[in-house]
């Protein structure tokens, strides 16, 4: 929607016209009222054209959501099932775009806030004389590439005015596009293991 009301456009409109008796601004004259019909169809244009810049953003897509979709390959292995409505589906199109790759706990706790879930990740070392005390894990030689991705055992999704759309689904839940989707990203050499805690609503 344009954030001018009708009113502005038809001023801006007068503001353009000649000065004189012939040319009258009064709301109730002739001229005022073509300007109106005018004006109307200024503001219908200029309310598409934000609704398509919005529509067309990857964060806000709707009216191009499919088409950046099909140029991302989504819905993926990760996706099906668990992107059930358009705020998850954009979601899912903002951590394609954005994985640009990295292997910092910081990069991947941002892959996953991104995708609406709150982690936290462990990463661990080898159990070395001198380093470990008496009880310590007796972690081996490939736990220095080992991150524990710490997640609520049931992430729900909640439908927000304003963000979720008709049709969509007043909640969903689900761990599976977390676990795909932070597995595919990771390097080859890294090992992922993700741990669940009980949360209470």
């Amino acid at each position: 929607m344009s954030k001018f009301s009708l009113d502005d456009y038809r001023r801006a409109l007068q503001a353009l016209m000649p000065v004189g008796k012939v040319w009258p601004r009064a709301t109730s004259s002739v001229q005022s009222a073509v300007l109106d019909a005018v004006a109307s169809e200024y503001q219908k244009s200029d309310t598409e054209a934000f609704a398509l810049l919005r529509g067309a953003f990857p964060s806000t897509a709707t009216i191009m959501l499919a088409e950046w979709e099909e140029s991302l390959g989504l819905p993926d292995d990760c996706a099906i099932g668990e992107t059930d409505s358009i705020a998850l589906r954009q979601k899912a199109v903002v951590t394609k775009l954005t994985a640009t790759g990295g292997e910092s706990v910081e990069y991947f706790k941002a892959q996953a806030e991104a995708l609406g879930y709150d982690v936290s990740i462990t990463q661990f070392r080898q159990a070395r004389a001198g380093m470990s005390g008496a009880g310590a894990a007796l972690n081996g030689d490939d736990w220095p590439f080992v991150m524990l991705i710490t997640a609520p055992e049931t992430t729900i999704t909640y439908a927000m005015a304003g963000a979720n759309y008709a049709g969509d689904p007043l909640r969903s839940w689900g761990n599976k596009l977390l676990e795909c989707r932070l597995t595919r990203m990771a390097q080859s050499h890294t090992i992922i293991k993700f741990a669940y805690t009980n949360t209470t609503e």
